[in-house]
Formats: C-alpha cells, structure tokens, sequence
C-alpha cells in the first residue's frame, strides 16, 4: 500500500476502535463527531482496495459497516420524529443534515435510468426504504411526479414513521406506498415494477448482499431496471461493495463512482430479456454481464443539484 493508503487504513482503524465500545450509537455530540470524522477519512479520493486488506481489517470493516448501518437507522428515525412533528412534515424535510446529499444522489439515479428507459415507469420499488425514505420523496416530488413508489422494509415502526411523514400530502399518500416484509419473501410481486431500487445496506454482507439480487434476477419482470448502491475505494469501509459477478441474470448498463460528497456508487443494471443459456449457449447462467460503462462526471452531475434545475432532467423521457 501507499503512504496515503495506510494513513487512511490506520485513521479508520482507530475511529473504529472509539466507535466499537459506545454503548449508544443514537445521534449526540460525540457520536456525531465521530461519523463525521470517519466520512471525512474515507471521503477523499484513495485507491485502497479493502478486498485485499489483511484478515484483521477485513473484520473491523464488516463490523464497522454494521456500526454505521445501526447508527444511519438511529439517525433516519430521530429525524423522521422530528420532522413528523410538524403539520406538514414534507415542507420541513430538508432539516435532515444529509438532505443535500441526497438530492445529488437521487438526481444521479434519475438521470442514469433516464438514459437508459425510453418510457417514464408507472411502478417502482424501493427496497429497504427505512424511517426517512427520502429518495422515494424526493423522486416522486422532483423527478418522476406521475409515478407510484411502492416501499419495501422489514421495520413495521420504520415503515409507520415513512407513512406519517407523507400521510399529510394529498398528492404523495396516493402514489408512496408502504410494505412491510422481507424482500425475499416477495417473488409474483417483484413483477410488477419497471424499476427498483436496492437500498446499500440491505444485505450487509456479501452472501447476503448476493442472495438478494439473485432473488430480483429470478423474480423481476424482464427488462426491468435495476439500480444498486455500491462504494468504492476508501468509501467501502463505509458501505458494503457489489461485486459485478452477484449481477447474473442482469446486464450492466452503468456503473459511477462519485467523487464528491455523495459516498455511494451507484451501478444500473437491467434483467435479460432471457435467461443468460438461451443469450450464450453453452456457457450457462455465469456468465458475466455484456457490457460495463464509466460514467463521467461531467456526463451525470454537472447539470447543477439546485431544484430549479431538477426538473430540466425530466425531458429526458
């Protein structure tokens, strides 16, 4: 490794370290000094690879995920009771800190789907939309205003704080609905969607992770679109990786990795329109996705992240 890359191993170990003994991962002062740091250290642009870090980081970056996972719920759902306290909760969702961060990270997956779907989609899916689902909110506002969001989370106290907070909306209670169920137990329902959204941390682990998507690959309608949210780099000690290779079943249309604040890669991918035997004879269903894109920033973000400019995207359909 680089001298930069060890810095950043050895910062993010020991942010680890001060993390692992909280008894309280609920947002205060110190918890929130911590993750702020720990963002800040993996933010930056770093070629660490953490697959090929030694046994020991490899462990605090799986429990150190799953910290960060615990504590972004903990987080979602203060500021989804606090924002539900007030009349019209939508009018006051911006008081989530990250909000920004969110508008440039839904406004990348709008445009990457609107490159790639010719028609705006009547159904989609979130999977794993927790507390504050805001990319549903924000897509349904913004961006795909005709649209119905199905949401999908295994929280029932989860889903009932999403439901509050759009219950107030005329427009958005009849088009963000809620579901509360494993995703794995939903297969003639996967169906339905033209789209669907993997949130990062449903499937913490790789195995996991894997799991999921080959039950949307089985159960998806064909050519319905994926898209996943990844990390890269220094980033994955922060979210788990998707390893292209869980995609069978899929084609990769595109894969980005942001290099600003929003820390989530985002890749899109969409169901063969038949099974990978009958597209490759011979090679049977592990054959890799056909075709894998970089997109540059300048392609995806540099249409400005303002509301007022949002909506330009919209042509795209």
């Amino acid at each position: 490794m680089s001298c930069q890359e060890e810095l950043v191993v050895e910062k993010v170990c020991d942010i680890y370290e001060k993390l692992s003994v909280l008894e309280d991962l609920n947002p205060s002062k110190h918890v929130n000094t911590l993750f702020t740091q720990l963002v800040l250290t993996c933010m930056p642009q770093c070629p660490v690879d953490v697959t090929k870090l030694c046994k020991r980081v490899q462990e605090i970056r799986s429990k150190l995920i799953r910290i960060c996972g615990e504590a972004e719920g903990l987080l979602e759902s203060h500021f989804s009771t606090l924002i539900g306290s007030y009349e019209n909760p939508i009018n006051h969702i911006s008081l989530f800190p990250y909000y920004s961060n969110y508008l440039k990270l839904t406004h990348l997956e709008f445009t990457m789907l609107s490159e790639n779907c010719s028609q705006v989609p009547t159904k989609v899916a979130f999977v794993g939309s927790g507390p504050l689902p805001l990319t549903s909110i924000i897509l349904a506002s913004y961006h795909l205003r005709t649209t119905c969001f199905h949401n999908y989370d295994i929280d029932p106290v989860a889903n009932s704080k999403g439901l509050h907070l759009v219950s107030s909306d005329p427009n958005l209670s009849n088009r963000i609905l809620f579901h509360t169920t494993d995703i794995l137990n939903v297969s003639n329902g996967l169906k339905e969607y033209e789209a669907i959204f993997l949130a990062a941390l449903v499937g913490m682990d790789e195995k996991e992770k894997a799991r999921i998507i080959d039950h949307l690959a089985k159960h998806m309608a064909p050519g319905a679109f994926l898209l996943l949210r990844s990390a890269y780099g220094a980033r994955a000690f922060l979210y788990p990786i998707i390893d292209l290779h869980y995609l069978r079943g899929f084609e990769v249309l595109s894969v980005y990795h942001p290099t600003d604040e929003v820390i989530n890669s985002v890749i899109i991918a969409r169901k063969y329109l038949m099974p990978n035997h009958s597209l490759h004879q011979g090679l049977g269903s592990t054959i890799l996705p056909s075709k894998c894109s970089e997109i540059q920033e300048s392609n995806v973000l540099n249409h400005g992240n303002k509301l007022e400019e949002l909506a330009i995207d919209e042509q795209l359909f």
